[in-house]
């Protein structure tokens, strides 16, 4: 995603608070904060010092860290892009706070003994953003985006599965609605990782010399794609595993032609290649965890906390300066936070891999890093995302 304004003719004279203007502002901030907060509250749940009165801790932490956390900052990355995509505008003003506010809504209901609105309101938010998503792609006829819409849909349909399942109301394989989304944002990961990481690094590393090779990029996406259907199915566990080996050397070989190595002295730059790295190894952990070898919570773990986290907090920082007219390039606070969440993903999946009596402190430990991670983008970036770009320009 380039960052260009929309019929940007000057400098205009913009609202001094901005977090309205574009969709990456408020839900980056909500996001970071979110999560910062939710892995606090997710150790009070286990420690029996909050109620969860109808998803168990390990669930309800499973639940917000795909629909509280994830979910948004993709929203708000989808808002930002899909206007440059179409030329068309996207929700802001009132219609943004609307929605921010039913994702917050969500986030609450979750906690409360009202399953059923809960479950209503948290399949709402992906639905409301798929419909604010599809108008400007139509009117644009943004064919080659289309299939965005449809990925929101389907997460409205996981969280729908998640507390359907937990209410009575649908019998389901345990824990079915969460696969699917994690396989969704493992496919959005994967494609908006292979559209902007090999331009950035060119863009912004001298002789870097990133490429892409379509016979690589289609079995990368396939595979996935193949992974997510395998998961639907239910299929056995040694054709789910198969899938994913297959999957884990197709985007490793991805990675690798972007030159990874080239990028080391770029932290906004080097940030993307490491999340990304996480996405081969998550894939070979799946298969592993598929065999029996190690425990699912590891592959799990690697995606959410190694890729999606790293690409994440990457994707936040870079988007941020460039929407708001400051010049890409991570200072020691940026750099700050790619090493905290970097450190989350390695106590919380490789410290309990090779030292598995580690698991308690590495889980603790992890916690610490990610919640300091994303509490120091809020504090860093709240005057970022808050204020009128610096340029003047809308946005």
């Amino acid at each position: 995603m380039t960052e260009i304004p929309l019929a940007a003719s000057g400098p205009q004279r913009r609202p001094a608070f901005a977090l309205w203007q574009l969709g990456f502002r408020p839900f980056y901030l909500l996001a970071a904060a979110f999560s910062a907060l939710s892995i606090g509250l997710w150790g009070l749940q286990t420690a029996g010092l909050l109620a969860a009165p109808y998803l168990p801790g390990p669930l309800w932490h499973a639940h917000e860290m795909l629909f509280g956390f994830a979910l948004p900052v993709i929203v708000g990355f989808l808002f930002t892009a899909g206007r440059n995509w179409s030329q068309q505008p996207t929700p802001a003003g009132l219609g943004l706070a609307a929605l921010a506010l039913l994702w917050l809504a969500g986030r609450v209901l979750v906690l409360s003994p009202y399953g059923l609105l809960s479950a209503a309101v948290n399949a709402a938010f992906p639905l409301a953003a798929a419909a604010a998503l599809a108008v400007p792609f139509l009117a644009a006829r943004n064919r080659r985006n289309y299939f965005f819409v449809g990925l929101l849909v389907l997460m409205a349909a996981a969280t729908l599965a998640v507390h359907l399942n937990q209410l009575g109301v649908l019998a389901l394989p345990a824990w079915a609605g969460i696969q699917l989304a994690l396989d969704i944002v493992l496919f959005i990961l994967c494609v908006m990782g292979g559209r902007v990481i090999p331009l950035f690094t060119n863009g912004g590393v001298a002789g870097a010399a990133a490429r892409r090779m379509p016979v690589v990029e289609r079995l990368a996406l396939g595979a996935v794609l193949a992974l997510l259907a395998a998961d639907l199915l239910q299929l056995p566990s040694t054709v789910v595993g198969a899938i994913a080996a297959v999957a884990a050397l197709s985007h490793l070989a991805r990675w690798l032609l972007w030159q990874p190595w080239r990028t080391l002295r770029t932290p906004l730059v080097w940030v993307l290649h490491l999340a990304y790295a996480w996405i081969p190894l998550h894939l070979a952990l799946r298969a592993a965890a598929q065999a029996g070898w190690i425990a699912p919570s590891l592959a799990t773990h690697a995606l959410t906390t190694g890729a999606a986290g790293g690409l994440i907090i990457g994707m936040m920082t870079r988007t941020s300066r460039g929407h708001t007219g400051r010049p890409l390039r991570a200072d020691r606070f940026d750099v700050a936070c790619y090493l905290l969440v970097a450190a989350a993903a390695g106590f919380r999946v490789l410290l309990p891999l090779f030292m598995p009596t580690a698991t308690l402190p590495a889980l603790a430990g992890s916690a610490v890093l990610w919640s300091c991670g994303f509490a120091l983008f809020t504090v860093r970036y709240w005057p970022v995302l808050t204020r009128a770009r610096l340029d003047g320009l809308p946005g």
